[in-house]
């Protein structure tokens, strides 16, 4: 298993547990005690967790979130197949709001291929986008996140006042039935109703995972989506309530 692919796995016992401990993740994971501490050392530089005799905790609290570079590497191969559902819902010619986030740079890299109107809301996807001659890319006004590289702020809410699109495709920090859709950064959660306020329908792309997490800052209620893509190992009662609730639900 290589470095890459450990970081995901231990990271996925984080948000599950909120501590590891270098016995249990070795047994798991097949791999030396010494390799595992090696990890672990990596990922308290990067701030994710904080070393512990024998183990780690998490450092994640409900108003941050994983650096960008780790959330990179967490569950790649999911959002790669999120991201090319994702592309399969969008129309030729249609006008479409990209939200910031890891899984909507995956899509960026995948909407290349349709003609599209395109404004996105992190220079990571507005770099995925731009020279791409069946793309109409429209950049927003606001501040760049220097740690995100998403586009936030009031600048940014004024341009979304100003356009109208078919399509948002929204990524979400975290999301439940209770809380519905959150997002670590207040300045973020506004970008992102604005984003849906300004568009017909609302597609939320999100990982499994992110149906255990949570975050300080609410968007919207999850039934207020109209499409939610995500993973196989989704939560049965989030795919019956949306179900219900006249929510479309693809699962890859």
């Amino acid at each position: 298993m290589n470095g890459t692919k450990r970081h995901e796995r231990i990271l996925e016992r984080l948000n599950r547990d909120g501590k590891v401990d270098v016995a249990g993740l070795s047994e798991e994971l097949g791999i030396s005690g010494v390799t595992i501490r090696r990890d672990l050392e990596y990922l308290a530089q990067a701030g994710v967790l904080r070393r512990t005799r024998g183990g780690a905790v998490s450092m994640m609290m409900l108003g941050e979130g994983l650096p960008y570079a780790m959330r990179e590497i967490e569950v790649a191969e999911t959002k790669q197949l999120l991201a090319a559902a994702v592309a399969k819902l969008v129309r030729n010619g249609e006008a479409v709001a990209l939200d910031s986030g890891t899984t909507c740079v995956e899509i960026a890299r995948v909407l290349v291929g349709t003609r599209l109107t395109v404004m996105p809301f992190s220079v990571q996807a507005i770099g995925a986008l731009f020279g791409k001659s069946n793309i109409n890319l429209i950049t927003p006004g606001g501040s760049v996140r220097h740690d995100e590289g998403s586009i936030t702020g009031p600048l940014a809410e004024a341009s979304l006042r100003s356009v109208r699109f078919d399509t948002a495709i929204i990524s979400p920090c975290g999301a439940s039935p209770e809380d519905g859709v959150m997002a670590h950064d207040l300045h973020d959660a506004a970008v992102k109703r604005a984003i849906i306020d300004a568009s017909r329908r609302t597609i939320l792309v999100a990982d499994s995972s992110k149906f255990s997490r949570s975050a300080m800052a609410a968007v919207c209620p999850l039934e207020s989506i109209d499409i939610l893509v995500t993973d196989a190992a989704v939560p049965a009662q989030v795919v019956e309530r949306l179900s219900a609730g006249g929510v479309e639900v693809v699962v890859v």
